[in-house]
């Protein structure tokens, strides 16, 4: 067990679910499955960018150095920091638990050309709160009230609206302390669009990005900090990654879903969310406020963001041949840390991504 604890990760279901039968297979020649320490191990890639898939990444980084000798130095920093390190170029690769924006992209590929968003995992945002005397699961929320308590027009627990989702509750006559992510954040960027979708005043006022200006009242840098800020402060509420809740041992909310049904955050809830999703050739597409019934609305994909043109290509090669590992041979790690595998759609899409990666022109891998 990692010190991130049990992850939240898991397969993007009819889309995404796992086929742990695919590792391995079906890789093109000069692939990871068949490079050697020999050939690699003077090798060093750096990546930066989203927590969310941190766990995972420490682990397919680890292994995949014992097997080839590459090292991958992966530093967590957040979505956004991911996407400002990959657009500077002071990383090989970058990651994010949201889409780059069309200004984004726009300077990044004014630097270096085409970008990807290369799927990885999918996994849930849940909603933290410190109640006393209130448990997890018991609190009940809807996305726009939970907007209006993010938009400080809902200011106190026991608010007429808050209190009519929970007629069973003691709710404290006591100020919410909201807290939100401080620095660029997948996670923030998933949760924003979440609340985009279910409220028009937080589209037009806030809105959907990895770093908003947000109204109030506590920012937290990264998940660990902001269920460390929820932890230590009375009737506050917050949003964190799933593992970080259950790692701080934090309440989360259920969460009214697009039918009417209240959720708690959960690996089958999650999976859920991403039945029927299509899957664009691009791979940007979002998860939130799946209508299926049974469904936590939170729900969404982390990418590694790379470069179609390589500079270097010895790094080139290291890098698309590590990514190529890492959905097929990789997947069998995803398992025991509670993410989940790639399914035959997305790896083949995941694998045409891949190879469309070149040096001067010509393809780094191909089948």
């Amino acid at each position: 067990m990692n010190k991130w604890g049990k992850n939240c990760f898991t397969p993007v279901a009819a889309v995404l679910i796992a086929a742990v039968a695919l590792a391995g297979c079906g890789s093109p020649s000069g692939s990871p499955a068949s490079e050697t320490a020999t050939t690699a191990k003077s090798v060093n890639l750096t990546g930066a960018g989203a927590t969310f898939p941190a766990p995972l990444y420490t682990k397919w980084f680890d292994e995949y150095n014992k097997l080839t000798g590459v090292k991958v130095n992966y530093q967590p920093i957040g979505s956004g920091g991911g996407i400002s390190q990959i657009t500077e170029g002071t990383v090989d690769f970058g990651a994010s638990d949201g889409i780059m924006s069309e200004a984004q992209v726009t300077k990044a590929e004014s630097k270096s050309g085409p970008i990807l968003h290369i799927p990885m995992a999918s996994g849930c945002v849940a909603v933290i709160y410190n109640l006393a005397g209130i448990g997890s699961g018991q609190l009940r929320l809807s996305g726009d009230v939970l907007a209006d308590i993010y938009l400080k027009k809902v200011v106190k627990w026991n608010d007429p609206a808050i209190a009519a989702l929970n007629p069973d509750l003691k709710l404290p006559d006591a100020a919410i302390a909201v807290v939100f992510r401080s620095d660029g954040s997948g996670t923030s960027y998933i949760f924003t669009n979440y609340l985009s979708k279910l409220s028009q005043d937080w589209s037009s006022q806030v809105g959907n990005a990895t770093s908003v200006k947000w109204p109030g009242d506590i920012g937290g840098q990264g998940n660990a900090g902001v269920a460390g800020q929820v932890q230590q402060i009375p009737n506050s509420i917050g949003y964190v990654e799933m593992a970080y809740a259950e790692q701080n041992k934090l309440a989360w909310a259920r969460l009214k879903n697009a039918a009417g049904n209240f959720i708690e955050p959960s690996l089958e809830a999650t999976t859920i969310a991403a039945e029927g999703v299509t899957l664009p050739d691009d791979m940007k597409v979002m998860l939130t406020n799946s209508a299926n019934p049974d469904a936590y609305p939170i729900v969404g994909l982390t990418w590694i963001l790379v470069y179609v043109n390589q500079k270097d290509k010895d790094k080139g090669e290291a890098l698309t041949r590590m990514l190529w590992w890492a959905i097929h041979e990789g997947q069998q790690y995803t398992g025991p840390l509670s993410y989940g595998s790639l399914a035959a759609p997305a790896v083949l899409k995941a694998e045409n991504a891949i190879l469309s990666i070149k040096y001067q022109g010509q393809p780094l891998i191909t089948r």
